[in-house]
């Protein structure tokens, strides 16, 4: 190869030069789509001149999607601990304390707190004005709260645990618009013992609902067997919050609801209702006031002359049994055993006392001393199990038992209408738990002694106050009905005999 002359050199460099000039005018587009621009250029865009150098611009340093994600998660996490902190402090005390910090702190990246005057929380969704404060954990500032009123425990006896149902009611308050109004009355009356004893609120109940019958109008729509059991149902329901039925009612409700269900649709309703109440007052004269008859004209053939009676607390059957035998001109006398709540025994003692007889009450703590003088032993019923058993005011399976160890029998008055079909074996699966404020002492005693309303508060005290209690067959003599006199065995057949008749 030959040598270049400079000539041909520079010839070289001009024509290579103008080339590179070519390419920055083509490449020069490319340059103005990346995020960063070049110091200096050699060519101009906009009337700059080529050759020219741009003013610095200041250097953004690069940020990889791995930093991109740390730093959010930072800021998340920072978003989450200023959001717990404002919820353990109440509003107000965030706009004013609060408020002052964050005008001395500098800016920050992100800031949380908006300055709309409502604030976003970010998981429920729900909004807070600074008027209404939200109901969060308390400051210190405001001062303690309130200590809250002490709750009356209601103590219970684990044994009989099933038995505490809803406290009676007291009052009409709260009860359904449909109840009729002699409904309420005798819902109150019986929760207050005005109308006690198994005979009487069955009557009475029978009459409320006689009444219940006269005032029912059917709805449209619809016809009085199906309306009318709904109806009574309401009524049935407040009865039972005042106090639970007893077994003579619970036969009645049946009773009367099967009878409402016979009814013929295509009767009037003057006529059905007419017939419901005529067949009510039947049911009351046959097997309760007629049946009652039956049973004080058998059980008076049963007392002799200088005989002496006990009965506990007080049975209408037995009343009109001793009335009857006195009317007689029977020559007997009377000792009445009693106990506390109810005391019942009293009425009884006044009521036999007034026609002349020799009566003598006395409490449980003398039975055994005054069993000894008594020939014989006349015990009402609440209602009589089909396995014999008698299940009557508690305290009357003591004076049986005491009765069978003094030799003395024991006769039971009872209708067939309180007999059933269920079967007890203790008065533990099935009684009655009264109010225990019940065992204190009311009137002129509450003076005198001490109430156990007192002992409320006593850890150690548990007040039980069982209205039943059932008393072994073996410990019965005899059982007169209006079917006639019966050993507790036959019980069952009678309650088939009557439920069918």
């Amino acid at each position: 190869m030959g040598s270049a002359t400079p000539d041909g050199l520079l010839a070289g460099a001009s024509q290579k030069g103008s080339e590179d000039v070519r390419s920055n005018r083509t490449e020069k587009p490319k340059e103005s789509q990346e995020p960063h621009s070049r110091n200096t250029s050699s060519t101009t865009t906009n009337g700059v001149k080529e050759g020219t150098t741009k003013p610095a611009e200041p250097k953004t340093e690069k940020i990889s999607g791995a930093e991109m994600k740390k730093r959010m998660k930072a800021e998340k996490a920072a978003k989450r601990a200023h959001s717990k902190q404002e919820q353990q402090t109440p509003l107000q005390d965030a706009q004013t304390s609060g408020g002052k910090e964050k005008a001395g702190k500098g800016p920050t990246t992100q800031s949380f707190q908006s300055s709309d005057p409502k604030i976003q929380h970010r998981r429920s969704g729900s909004t807070a004005t600074a008027q209404k404060p939200l109901q969060l954990r308390p400051s210190h500032q405001q001062g303690p709260d309130p200590l809250p009123e002490p709750k009356t425990e209601v103590k219970k006896v684990a044994l009989f645990s099933h038995l505490y149902g809803t406290p009676r009611r007291t009052t009409i308050a709260g009860a359904g618009k449909d109840v009729h109004p002699s409904v309420l009355a005798l819902g109150l009356q019986m929760g207050n013992y005005v109308i006690c004893g198994s005979s009487a609120r069955c009557v009475s109940t029978l009459l409320v609902f006689k009444r219940v019958i006269n005032a029912y109008t059917t709805p449209p729509g619809t016809s009085l067997p199906r309306h009318l059991t709904i109806h009574l149902s309401s009524q049935i329901d407040y009865l039972v919050s005042c106090r639970p039925l007893s077994v003579s009612m619970g036969n009645v409700i049946r009773w009367l609801k099967l009878l409402i269900s016979r009814v013929d649709p295509d009767t009037s309703e003057p006529e059905a209702k007419s017939e419901l109440c005529s067949a009510i007052d039947s049911f009351i004269r046959e097997r309760i006031t007629v049946a009652g008859q039956v049973i004080a004209s058998s059980a008076c053939s049963k007392i002799r002359d200088g005989d002496v009676i006990l009965t506990f607390a007080k049975s209408s059957i037995v009343e009109r049994t001793l009335v009857e035998a006195h009317r007689q001109g029977k020559k007997f006398r009377v000792i009445v055993v009693d106990c506390h709540p109810l005391n019942e025994g009293r009425n009884l003692a006044r009521a036999v006392a007034t026609l002349g007889l020799q009566v003598q009450y006395v409490l449980t703590h003398t039975l055994s001393h005054v069993i000894q003088d008594a020939t014989k032993v006349f015990l009402g019923a609440h209602a009589m199990m089909s396995n014999g058993r008698l299940y009557s005011r508690i305290g009357t399976a003591l004076v049986a038992m005491m009765a069978k160890e003094a030799d003395v029998p024991v006769i039971v008055l009872c209708e067939s209408i309180k007999f059933t079909d269920k079967v007890a074996l203790d008065s533990i699966a099935i009684n009655e738990v009264a109010p225990p404020e019940e065992l204190g002492y009311s009137g002129a005693e509450a003076h005198e002694k001490e109430s156990p309303e007192k002992w409320r508060d006593s850890t150690n005290y548990q007040p039980l106050n069982l209205m039943y209690d059932l008393t072994p067959e073996e410990y019965i003599h005899m059982v007169i009905t209006e079917y006639g006199s019966l050993p507790p065995s036959s019980v069952p057949v009678v309650h088939r005999l009557s439920t069918n008749t």
